[in-house]
C-alpha cells in the first residue's frame, strides 16, 4: 500500500494555499514526494473555476470588500465556489497513474470520501445524476431512516449542497480538490449562485444536525476514508516538514541546474519513520 502524507494546514489564505500546491505537485511529478493529503480552512474567499461564468457572482466589489471576502479566478474545474471558516477544504496531489487513470473515477471517489463521513455522523448524502458533489435532502431532525423517507416525500429537487469538487489534472498528478461544509457560515453562498446551479442551496454538517461541530473530529474522518477510498497509507506530517523537504528539493534543483547537470532528488518525507493514523 502506497504512502500519502496527511497535513493539517490550519487556517491559511487562498493564495498561500494555491502556492504550496504548486510546489507540491512539481515535487511529485518529479517523484521527490509521495501522494499527499492537505487539509485546511481558509478565510472568506470566492473562487471561479476555469469554466465559470462571472454572471454567477452576484456581488459588487465594494460588497465583497465590505464583508471581507476575497475573489480569485483559478485553474481548476467547474464554476464559481465559496470557501470559509468551519468549511473543511481537501486539496488531494495524488499520482493517478500509480492508482488509476480515470478522471470521471477520481471525482468520483472524492464524493465517496465525503458520503462515507457524513454516514459516520448519522447523515444521508448521496450523488445526483449530472451534477457533481454531494447531496443531501434537508430535514429538520436527522436519521438516515427519516431522511430516506423525506427524500423519497419531496424528491431530489430539493436536495442541498454538503461539499463540492473542483480538480485540475496535468501529467496525471492532481490538485485543487473538495470542500466540505461543516460548521460553514452558510449566509455567503447568497453572494454567488453555487456551482452555477440557481435553484441549489448549500447545507452543512451543523445545520442537518443542529449542534455544534468539531472541524476536528471531521478532518480525522476525511482522513480516515480517503485512504480507505483510495487505499492510501495516511501518514500525518507537519507542516513545518512538509516546507522543510520541499525546500530541501528545491535548493538541490537550483544547485543542480546551476551546475548543468541533473540535481540528486531530496529525501522523501515519506520515507522516514511514518507516524501512521488511526482512529
Amino acid at each position: 500500500m502506497a504512502n500519502c502524507l496527511a497535513i493539517d494546514l490550519g487556517l491559511i489564505g487562498y493564495a498561500e494555499a494555491y502556492a504550496l500546491q504548486k510546489r507540491i505537485v512539481a515535487a511529485r511529478k518529479a517523484d521527490d514526494l509521495s501522494d499527499v493529503l492537505l487539509l485546511c480552512e481558509h478565510p472568506h474567499v470566492i473562487t471561479q473555476g476555469r469554466n465559470g461564468k462571472r454572471e454567477h457572482l452576484l456581488a459588487g466589489e465594494n460588497v465583497l470588500r465590505q464583508k471581507g471576502v476575497e475573489f480569485y479566478e483559478t485553474s481548476r474545474g467547474g464554476d464559481i465556489t465559496y470557501h470559509g471558516p468551519g468549511q473543511i477544504v481537501g486539496y488531494p496531489i495524488l499520482n493517478l497513474a500509480a492508482i488509476r487513470r480515470d478522471v470521471v473515477w477520481y471525482v468520483r471517489m472524492l464524493e465517496e470520501v465525503m458520503i462515507r463521513v457524513s454516514g459516520d455522523f448519522g447523515v444521508l448524502a448521496a450523488r445526483e445524476t449530472g451534477k457533481t458533489g454531494v447531496w443531501v435532502a434537508p430535514p429538520q431532525e436527522l436519521t438516515q431512516s427519516t431522511q430516506r423517507a423525506q427524500r423519497s416525500q419531496s424528491g431530489a429537487e430539493t436536495a442541498e449542497k454538503l461539499g463540492a469538487i473542483g480538480v485540475h489534472i496535468s501529467r496525471w498528478v492532481t490538485s485543487h480538490g473538495f470542500a466540505y461544509n461543516v460548521s460553514t457560515d452558510l449566509r455567503f453562498f447568497d453572494l454567488i449562485v453555487p456551482c452555477g446551479i440557481a435553484d441549489r442551496k448549500a447545507a452543512s454538517l451543523e445545520k442537518l444536525l443542529g449542534r455544534a461541530m468539531d472541524s476536528r473530529e471531521v478532518a480525522v474522518r476525511l482522513t480516515k476514508r480517503f485512504g480507505e477510498v483510495f487505499g492510501l497509507n495516511m501518514q500525518r506530517a507537519s507542516r513545518e516538514e512538509l516546507l522543510e523537504t520541499l525546500q530541501r528539493r528545491e535548493q538541490l534543483a537550483a544547485a543542480g541546474k546551476n551546475a548543468g547537470a541533473q540535481p540528486e532528488s531530496a529525501v522523501p518525507l515519506a520515507a522516514r519513520e511514518p507516524q501512521s493514523i488511526a482512529s
